[in-house]
C-alpha cells in the first residue's frame, strides 16, 4: 500500500529533463537580452537603424532611374537587372536605352507596352533637366502654382500632380536628394562597417598577443603603438588622400592604417587579468596550445568588454567618411555621400534644403548608432546581469 507513492516519485525523478533547442540561449544570454530590450530608446533604435539599411540595401528598386519591369511588342524585360539598348525598344541607337525620354517612352506606348517605376524614379546620379528653377532646385512641395504649370508644359502633364516628385529637392547639379540619401546612407554604413570589423579583428588580435604572451612582447608592442599613435594620423590622411586617386577601398586601406589600435589596449588589459586564472594554468599544464586558449579561452571573455565599443567605434567610422568628404578628400566626385551634400548646403547657403537635409540625415543616423551603443553597454554590464 505505501510502496505506491514511493514508485511514482521514483518514475517521476527518473524521467528525462526537458531538452533544450539547438539554438537556445543560456540564462546569461537572456539576461542581456532582457537588458538590451530594456533600454527602449537603444532597442527601438536597432530596428530603425535595421530597417533603414536594409532599405538602403535594395536601394536600386526603392530610386532609380529605370523601370522595374517593361512589356514591349508582347515581351518582357527586367531594365533594373539587366543593360537593353535602345534599339531593342525601336529605337535607332545602340546605347542604353532612356527610359525617361519622351521618344522611348511613344515607341513603347505603340505596340502597347507599359512600365512600372520605382517609387522614386530617379538614381544618386540622375541630372533632372526639367526643373522649375535653376539648380539647386526647392523641394516639388514648395513649388508656386506658377512654377508647376511652367514644367508641366514641357512635360505634357497636368499640374503639380503629373510631375515627378523631388520631395527633398535637388542638389547643385540637379540630382535628387531623396535618392543620394538612400544611395549615400547605405554606402556610410558599409563603409562603416567593413572598416569596424576588419580593424577590430586587427586590433583585438594584436591586444590579444601582447596580454597573453607579456614581456618583451608586450613591451616592443607597446613602443611600436605608442611611437604609431604619435603620428598626426589626420594631416597623413589628408596627404595620401590629395596623392592617392580616391575610392571606397583607397579610404578603407588609409583609415585602416589607424583605426586597428582602438581595441588594443581594451584587449591586452583583458587578456593580461585573464592569463593568470587558475583555467588558464590548468590548460597550459595539461598542454593545451597557446592559441586554443587564447581564442577558446580567452577571447570570449575579452569580447564581453569589446562588443560595447563596437557602436562606438562604427559610428566614428561613419563621422571620418563623412569629414573626408566634406573637406573634398573623400570618395571620388559623383558619389552618394552624406559629406558632400553637407558641403553643398555651405557652398549653397540660398538653398537651406540642402544643409538642413544633409545635417539632419548625419545627426539621425550617429544618434541611432549611439543609443544602441549605449543598450549594448546596458546588456552587457555585470551589475546589471549578474545583479
Amino acid at each position: 500500500m505505501d510502496a505506491t507513492p514511493d514508485t511514482t516519485l521514483e518514475l517521476q525523478s527518473s524521467s528525462p529533463a526537458p531538452r533544450r533547442g539547438r539554438f537556445a540561449l543560456s540564462p546569461l544570454n537572456r539576461r542581456r537580452l532582457a537588458n538590451f530590450r530594456a533600454n527602449r530608446r537603444g532597442y527601438w533604435a536597432f530596428w530603425i537603424f535595421t530597417v533603414l539599411f536594409i532599405v538602403s540595401l535594395f536601394a536600386e528598386f526603392v530610386a532609380n532611374d529605370r523601370p522595374f519591369l517593361v512589356k514591349y511588342d508582347g515581351r518582357y524585360y527586367v531594365p533594373v537587372l539587366f543593360n537593353y539598348s535602345e534599339t531593342t525598344f525601336g529605337g535607332d541607337f545602340e546605347t542604353n536605352a532612356d527610359y525617361r525620354d519622351p521618344y522611348l517612352v511613344k515607341q513603347i506606348d505603340k505596340t502597347g507596352g507599359w512600365m512600372i517605376w520605382p517609387p522614386i524614379r530617379y538614381r544618386y546620379d540622375t541630372h533632372n533637366l526639367d526643373l522649375p528653377t535653376p539648380a539647386p532646385s526647392p523641394p516639388t512641395w514648395m513649388l508656386t502654382e506658377a512654377q508647376c504649370e511652367a514644367v508641366a508644359a514641357k512635360k505634357g502633364v497636368a499640374g503639380c500632380s503629373g510631375l515627378e516628385m523631388n520631395w527633398l529637392g535637388t542638389d547643385d547639379q540637379g540630382r535628387d536628394l531623396v535618392a543620394r540619401l538612400i544611395y549615400g546612407f547605405r554606402l556610410s554604413v558599409l563603409f562603416g562597417l567593413t572598416l569596424t570589423i576588419i580593424s577590430s579583428a586587427i586590433g583585438v588580435a594584436a591586444g590579444a598577443v601582447q596580454g597573453y604572451f607579456g614581456g618583451w612582447t608586450d613591451l616592443l608592442f607597446q613602443r611600436v603603438i605608442e611611437i604609431w599613435t604619435a603620428i598626426p594620423s589626420l594631416y597623413l590622411l589628408l596627404i595620401i588622400s590629395s596623392v592617392l586617386v580616391p575610392g571606397f577601398f583607397v579610404l578603407l586601406g588609409i583609415l585602416l592604417l589607424f583605426s586597428w589600435v582602438s581595441l588594443v589596449g581594451l584587449v591586452r588589459a583583458e587578456f593580461l587579468r585573464g592569463r593568470n586564472f587558475e583555467y588558464v594554468q590548468a590548460a597550459r599544464a595539461l598542454g593545451v596550445s597557446n592559441s586554443s586558449i587564447m581564442f577558446r579561452h580567452l577571447l570570449p571573455n575579452a569580447m564581453v568588454a569589446t562588443l560595447t565599443f563596437l557602436p562606438f567605434i562604427l559610428s566614428g567610422a561613419v563621422m571620418t567618411l563623412t569629414a573626408l568628404d566634406f573637406l573634398g578628400f573623400g570618395l571620388p566626385p559623383g558619389s552618394p555621400s552624406l559629406g558632400e551634400l553637407l558641403a553643398q548646403g555651405k557652398a549653397n547657403v540660398q538653398a537651406p534644403w540642402l544643409g538642413l537635409t544633409g545635417f539632419f540625415a548625419v545627426a539621425i543616423m550617429l544618434s541611432l548608432l549611439i543609443f544602441i551603443g549605449e543598450a549594448v553597454r546596458d546588456a552587457f554590464d555585470p551589475r546589471k546581469t549578474f545583479g
